[in-house]
């Protein structure tokens, strides 16, 4: 009887060796003459643990890790085909306590299924959701979207069944689903995670959104860094279309839906919704005036629903369990789980699923395990090279969208990048000026010239006196309150949040000579 053994094909897990680790299982086998059967799932997240090898038991599957090429041969001898005992067992994987104590929902499958397997998706729950929706009228669609409180999970939090409703309701002969799977921000990985281990979830929730708001046509805008999700997506999406998901009679409900993935142009301002529609329509990647709303005049002027792969993979379960269920997790008016990236300098780095309302004490503690350096945490970046730096006066904010917003911060994008008591704030503040001046689009003057000038005066309180530091100092916080309020989008005007936090939190590194070489001025 063939045994079936897990090893990732996750772009992380990769990275560390999972190729080598297949190959030398596939080669121990046939050596022993054993019966073994790999599948490449996704990573668990457990990024640490990597490459993370699982094997499925009469007592369901036991986990080992992180597994090289060269332990192999020991953990046959070791008879780990039955789970057997080794120095790099973890148990059976539902028990690892980082897992166990997690509220998957969007990532259910992750780690867990085929990835490139429709049965597989289907014996796990997959397409519940979708065969749910066919039943319903678009406007039931769209509002047990909203009555599930979800929002968009990439930063704007926006409330995904207003905007879904808006679309509905524009008149138009041809309407679009886009997902922005242009994952940009430093510190995540949620998007790639479920497109290279669960992508028939985000097939499934842009269909869904296409029966609620009378779109047939779907893109997946992927940022060019992911080949192998591109590989993932594109099988998967071949599947569907063979076993009726997609096309022009999903499940014979004479109902159409047709799904493209598009590679992106490499830009870090593509993940702005406006700019991402302008690559697509194969312009320069510029953010456009609003309105028009892109759910009124979108894709190639037509009505959209522009959402990111989180909100779109969040989707199949709230149709198949109901919006009570999906609801019932978090707090205020931050609903359902966010996928936590949890990277920087932390012990165990890797992706936490839970609930809103986890504070950021507990996420870096009792999941990261607190610094890899194992030095104290000195401050915390989350929601990407925007978000502000907060420090460990603050940590115990509950993991919320106003709650963040109530101290200068914001969730983003849920990536939480740890630093230690060696970082320099000073040079974090001058990288977030420098990384939208680079990164701007060019349209609008506060963040064009705005960030060139911010990077500027940084280097110049960097280099002054007492007195010369405050008079720049009042310079800087006026030219970051005209970017806020001045820039068209979210680059210009949230590359300040990272610098007034920096300066708020963290003055005395403003005052001490810098590590690195001034811009000259």
């Amino acid at each position: 009887m063939s045994i079936t053994v897990y090893v990732p094909r996750d772009a992380s897990a990769l990275s560390l060796g999972a190729e080598a680790v297949a190959q030398a299982i596939e080669a121990e086998a046939a050596v022993r003459k054993l019966d073994v059967h790999i599948v490449r799932n996704g990573s668990r997240g457990l990024y640490w643990l990597e490459p993370m090898v699982e094997v499925q038991t009469a007592n369901g599957r036991v986990a080992y890790g992180p597994v090289h090429a060269g332990d192999v041969s020991a953990l046959f001898d070791a008879d780990f085909l039955h789970g057997g005992a080794d120095v790099l067992a973890l148990g059976p994987t539902e028990d690892i306590p980082w897992l166990k104590s997690q509220q998957r929902l969007t990532f259910a499958r992750v780690g867990v299924v085929d990835p490139r397997s429709l049965d597989d998706y289907r014996a796990h729950g997959g397409y519940r959701g979708l065969e749910a929706a066919l039943q319903m009228e678009s406007i039931a669609i769209v509002q047990a979207v909203t009555d599930a409180g979800l929002r968009g999970r990439g930063g704007a939090a926006f409330p995904a069944g207003i905007k879904w409703k808006t679309c509905l309701d524009a008149r138009a002969d041809q309407k679009y689903i886009v997902c922005n799977a242009d994952e940009g921000d430093s510190g995540t990985f949620a998007d790639r995670m479920v497109m290279e281990g669960d992508p028939f979830v985000l097939i499934e929730g842009m269909t869904i959104a296409g029966l609620a708001v009378g779109a047939t046509q779907g893109y997946i805008y992927l940022r060019i860094e992911y080949p192998h999700a591109q590989r993932a997506l594109e099988a998967a999406i071949e599947a569907a279309q063979a076993g009726g998901y997609l096309g022009a009679n999903i499940c014979g409900s004479g109902k159409r839906f047709q799904l493209e993935v598009r590679m992106a142009a490499g830009a870090y301002i593509c993940g702005e919704e406006t700019s991402l529609l302008e690559s697509l329509e194969g312009k320069r990647g510029q953010v456009r005036f609003k309105p028009p709303l892109p759910a009124i005049e979108g894709l190639f002027g037509k009505p959209t629903v522009i959402n990111n792969v989180i909100t779109l993979a969040s989707v199949p379960i709230i149709l198949e369990r109901g919006a009570a269920f999906y609801r019932d997790y978090g707090s205020g008016r931050s609903r359902g789980t966010l996928p936590l990236q949890l990277a920087g300098n932390v012990k165990r780095p890797g992706l936490v699923e839970r609930a809103f309302g986890l504070s950021l004490h507990e996420l870096i503690e009792d999941y990261g395990g607190g610094t890899a350096s194992g030095r104290p945490v000195r401050a915390v970046q989350v929601g990407g090279p925007l978000g502000a730096y907060i420090p460990v006066s603050r940590l115990d904010t509950p993991i919320d969208y106003e709650a963040f917003a109530a101290i200068g911060g914001m969730v983003g994008h849920g990536g939480v990048v740890v630093f230690d008591d060696t970082v320099d704030m000073a040079a974090q503040a001058r990288f977030a000026m420098e990384f939208c001046a680079i990164e701007s689009c060019g349209k609008c003057t506060p963040c064009r010239i705005g960030s060139t000038r911010g990077v500027e005066v940084i280097d110049r309180i960097l280099a002054g006196d007492a007195a010369e530091r405050e008079r720049n100092e009042v310079l800087l916080r006026d030219l970051c309150q005209t970017m806020l309020a001045g820039s068209l989008c979210a680059l210009g005007g949230m590359a300040p949040f990272p610098v007034l936090s920096a300066i708020d939190h963290f003055h005395e590194d403003f005052e001490r000579a810098p590590a690195f070489d001034p811009l000259p001025h």
